[in-house]
């Protein structure tokens, strides 16, 4: 476990402190919104123990940007520890400023999320209520235009607010005895477009599938990157060698072009984590859209 994980102290100590955060938010019932991956897991747990199950509502927000097969892996979660489950229809895919796919799609598609979370705070608890999300400090190390959606909205971010990073929330999903504490991070399909190439509907279907079939061969945690004509392949480093040395990738990947790509490569450097956002450089105008952003009382453009 990374030495950093529970900088202030043990799985234990760490959890009763994230239980008094949750509690200290004043509301007698929590809306979470759930994804199925362990961030959200972990803070639904963490609710259910801080305020009681029956106080708890878990909400998965479903679009094309979702990956398949994670609605079960959400529900499942919300079963095994008592607590309600309820799901939302998103609409980000429809809204032209999401299918830009500029730099702040990720603040758009947040802003539907909470929105619709809100309403559905309002249908299920007459009593104050708070909505959680599962951002962790991890979180802050990469371009995250979304969290500043969290903070218009009110949203809370336990994990993030009390300093706890992916390794310590994995160390906490061991000792809430969650299911899957090592499952790979997830992040929605969008994040495998490049920059200024249209979202559509139909080609987050393509990515899914095409993702599905790379984990078909065996490997938990997989990219396939949009970049027009071209697509790449990421699985972790420790991954490579064994993908590469795959007699069926031939196959595998003339499976992919058929898919609409004229080009399908392995990326040899693996899967990096936000790697989009790489290439992006924080110009004066994307800061002020940023700093606008932030404002609470700023109209959102349409």
């Amino acid at each position: 476990m990374n030495a950093l994980a529970f900088a202030h102290g043990s799985p234990q100590a760490t959890a009763n402190r994230l239980e008094r955060r949750i509690r200290s938010y004043g509301a007698p019932h929590a809306v979470v919104a759930v994804s199925g991956g362990v961030d959200s897991s972990v803070v639904l747990a963490l609710a259910a123990r801080a305020l009681g199950t029956a106080a708890v509502t878990a909400v998965t927000a479903l679009s094309p940007s979702y990956p398949a097969g994670e609605l079960d892996d959400a529900r499942s979660c919300a079963r095994y520890l008592g607590v309600a489950h309820e799901t939302v229809i998103t609409h980000e895919v429809e809204m032209e400023r999401y299918a830009q796919n500029g730099p702040l799609r990720c603040f758009f598609c947040k802003a539907e999320l909470y929105a619709s979370l809100h309403s559905l705070a309002r249908h299920f608890a007459r009593a104050a209520r708070v909505v959680l999300a599962g951002a962790n400090l991890d979180d802050t190390g990469d371009f995250r235009p979304g969290l500043l959606a969290g903070r218009r909205y009110g949203v809370r971010n336990p994990l993030l607010e009390e300093g706890v990073g992916k390794a310590g929330v994995r160390a906490l999903a061991r000792y809430l005895q969650l299911p899957a504490p090592e499952k790979p991070a997830l992040a929605c399909l969008s994040s495998r477009v490049d920059y200024g190439i249209r979202i559509t509907a139909e080609l987050l279907v393509r990515i899914d599938q095409a993702e599905q079939l790379v984990k078909a061969r065996g490997f938990q945690s997989v990219r396939v990157r949009h970049f027009g004509n071209l697509a790449t392949i990421e699985v972790p480093r420790e991954d490579l060698q064994r993908l590469a040395a795959d007699p069926q990738l031939p196959r595998l990947l003339a499976d992919l072009r058929r898919l609409g790509w004229r080009q399908v490569a392995l990326d040899r450097e693996g899967l990096r984590s936000g790697r989009m956002n790489a290439a992006l450089q924080l110009k004066p105008s994307l800061r002020r859209s940023i700093e606008r952003l932030a404002d609470p009382s700023a109209h959102l453009p349409a």
